[in-house]
């Protein structure tokens, strides 16, 4: 190779220096070049390294649901039918007005982006960086604790998807949201989103929360000021905290309204001095109050029909997803108990403070025709509280047959004839029990007993059957005890139940020994045809013989005891009265007299219908105590429905497996004398509380105590029945 010749030294030097940098050049690549590489590697590496985890994926998109442009555009309205089919109302449709993005002013449409979906014009259904985010942080947690969901993927959840928190429903997420954006525009999804999302205040949708929260209607969306949009901006994350109208939820309400604020300035919506002046806003101003739902029939019988839906069939949502709900309504029957709980024209009603509640049920199915919720102000609401099904008071001596004399028959065998000695008795710690009527009254048969509703025969009952037993029996009759404990106190009903509860323990009576859950919903049928039944299994509960004599009882309970007011010419009823009274410390707070009833039960039944009654007053106050002839309304309740429903004459039959000696009642084949029962010591705690009907307080004690108590009572029945 012939040697270059250069002008000079320093060209020469020039030139030596080029060539070196040009051989390090050649050495080593490109920069782009080695990026390339980098990233094939990766992807090479990544697609051996997960293959399996690429062919999960494919299955789990396999079997993604398809677009269906109707449930994107209306949501699916729930339908309500009665007992026999008949249509009564549609929920859903009516609480949203539909709305165009014309209609939208531009600080709503700003507010929501920026708290929602800040990138939604930027994105093809998924944002990229904050889903990665949000994988980041669930790698080291849960998963589902972070979403970063776009408006596009709520849109595809609220639409197609169940609300569960599992990769495979947010891979399907992802594939539907990409098939959205290319089919449809970004305003119409977002109109999607804003015709659908929940906002509180049973508002769907942002029209029908404009009119609800601030009295604006679809057409006149452009007067919601800046304050007002960035409050409904805020209210998707969660609606029922953040809703303003709810005196609690102000303070948060505020905090999350200035949060939408401050990202809308974040993303350049609005300036410093519009925040700021926004923020002063106070969260109630323009508010037009709690809407309530309007044109809703039998509101509280729909409210038992949803609460047992969403018990049940956990992921569903009325609103939106176009079930179809058969309840157990009888519309005649609740026409008249609405009528007999919120007028004086049935019950004359001592003041307008005065309380009650009910469940009227089919016997032998179960079904619930009609309910009573509440009066006045207590008055159940569709998806509020409701008393019927929510509420918890002391059933007092109502509960004897449940825990009381329906196991010691199931149990020990006894006969309708069996003695019981009531004489001064005490609790196994010490403290007294005495009966209604501060008597005892010597040996009397357990029918006397009941039907005229003594406490110490009870406890004494409860005594020979145990604890456990009596327990087990209760809650074969959907009786539930709360934290699973159970004491001698609730052998004159000091525990507590609601109306729905007693209805189906007493029905079971009824009903030859068999229970069945008490519904108030036939099927549910989604859009798809699927059904599902909610009618549980009949359980047999007890003997039938069992089921008979406790109804034999109770028949002179309501014949010659003390729920004559019940009873109902040409009906065979059977039924049990229960109260309960104040304890001390209540009676000298509010100035009630001794003699004041606290809670006012009657449950009975028919061959044909079972009812459970309460009342009472929902909360202690000057005056709001029962007496005299006010303890006997809900023996008027019953009576009145049972007289405009019952059409069944019909009798309770004796089952083969008793037989009858002087009108007492036995079992055939049990061959265990019929003896005087004395009190039994037992080691079994008491609860600290006793206020059944003899509104005494628990005292702590010693049973060796005990031991002294009883043998000082014994030989005190001289005189009883003089002093009847």
């Amino acid at each position: 190779m012939s040697e270059e010749t250069y002008q000079s030294r320093e060209e020469r030097k020039a030139a030596e220096k080029a060539r070196q940098s040009q051989q390090k050049s050649n050495r080593l690549p490109k920069k782009g070049s080695m990026f390339k590489k980098i990233i094939i590697v990766c992807l090479v590496l990544g697609l051996v390294s997960t293959g399996a985890g690429a062919i999960t994926f494919a299955s789990m998109i396999k079997n993604v649901p398809k677009l269906d442009s109707s449930k994107l555009v209306d949501p699916l309205s729930t339908k309500f039918y009665d007992k026999d089919g008949n249509f009564l109302y549609e929920y859903g449709k009516e609480k949203r007005t539909k709305i165009t993005y014309d209609q939208v002013p531009k600080v709503l449409e700003e507010a929501f982006i920026a708290t929602e979906d800040s990138h939604f014009y930027e994105h093809h259904g998924i944002d990229i960086k904050r889903t990665a985010k949000a994988i980041l942080v669930n790698l080291t947690g849960d998963f589902g604790s972070q979403g970063g969901s776009t408006i596009t993927q709520q849109v595809i959840k609220n639409s197609f998807l169940t609300p569960e928190k599992t990769l495979k429903r947010k891979v399907q997420e992802w594939d539907l949201a990409y098939q959205l954006e290319q089919k449809y525009s970004k305003h119409d999804i977002l109109m999607m989103y804003l015709n659908k999302i929940y906002l509180g205040n049973r508002s769907y949708g942002i029209a029908a929360a404009a009119k609800n929260y601030y009295g604006i209607e679809a057409n006149d969306l452009k007067k919601l000021s800046l304050a007002q949009a960035a409050m409904l901006a805020g209210l998707p994350q969660s609606p029922n905290n953040y809703d303003p109208t709810k005196p609690e939820n102000r303070d948060d309400a505020t905090k999350r309204r200035n949060i939408v604020l401050s990202s809308m300035l974040r993303d350049g919506y609005i300036t410093a001095e519009q925040m700021k002046e926004a923020s002063k806003v106070p969260i109630t101003e323009g508010l037009v109050g709690k809407t309530a739902q309007q044109n809703m029939p039998y509101e509280a019988f729909l409210d038992a029909v949803v609460k047992e839906v969403k018990g049940k069939l956990k992921d569903v949502d009325i609103s939106k997803d176009g079930l179809s709900i058969y309840t157990t309504l009888d519309p005649k029957a609740q026409d008249y108990a609405d009528k007999m709980m919120n007028t004086n024209e049935i019950i004359a009603y001592p003041d307008s403070n005065f309380q009650g509640a009910f469940v009227f049920l089919d016997t032998k199915t179960g079904e619930v025709r009609a309910i009573g919720s509440g009066r006045n102000g207590y008055k159940a609401q569709f998806l509020g509280n409701n008393f019927a099904v929510d509420l918890n008071r002391q059933p007092g001596s109502s509960f004897k047959p449940i825990f009381d004399y329906g196991p010691a028959i199931e149990k020990l065998k006894w006969s309708t004839a069996h003695k019981i000695d009531d004489q001064e008795t005490f609790y196994s710690t010490g403290q007294p029990i005495s009966n209604w009527d501060h008597q005892y009254h010597g040996l009397l048969t357990i029918r006397t007993a009941l039907e005229k509703s003594y406490n110490i025969p009870a406890l004494l009952t409860l005594r020979e059957v145990g604890l456990d037993r009596s327990k087990n029996f209760a809650e074969q009759l959907g009786i539930k005890f709360k934290n699973d404990q159970v004491y001698e106190s609730y052998s004159i009903g000091s525990n507590t139940v609601s109306p729905v509860e007693m209805a189906g323990a007493y029905s079971a009576f009824g009903n030859d020994g068999v229970y069945n859950k008490p519904h108030f919903v036939q099927k549910v049928v989604f859009p798809n045809g699927k059904a599902v039944n909610f009618a549980e299994k009949s359980q047999r509960v007890m003997q039938d013989y069992t089921a008979y004599m406790v109804t034999d009882m109770l028949r002179s309970v309501v014949n010659t005891g003390t729920g004559t007011t019940a009873n109902v010419p040409g009906l065979d009823v059977a039924g049990k009265t229960g109260t309960t009274n104040f304890d001390t410390k209540t009676r000298a707070k509010y100035g009630y007299p001794s003699t004041a009833t606290n809670d006012s039960w009657f449950a009975g039944y028919t061959p044909q219908y079972t009812m459970a009654v309460w009342t009472g007053y929902a909360q202690n106050g000057s005056g709001n105590y029962m007496a005299g002839n006010t303890t006997k309304i809900a023996q008027y309740m019953f009576k009145a429905m049972m007289r405009s429903f019952g059409t069944d004459s019909s009798s309770f039959q004796q089952p083969n497996s008793v037989y009858r000696v002087n009108n007492e009642l036995y079992i055939k084949g049990n061959s265990s004398a019929e003896v005087p029962v004395k009190p039994k010591n037992t080691e079994e705690k008491a609860t600290t509380k006793n206020s059944g009907n003899n509104g005494s307080e628990v005292k702590k004690n010693h049973s060796e105590e005990w031991k002294k108590q009883k043998e000082k009572g014994k030989g005190k029945g001289k005189g009883r029945e003089k002093n009847k």
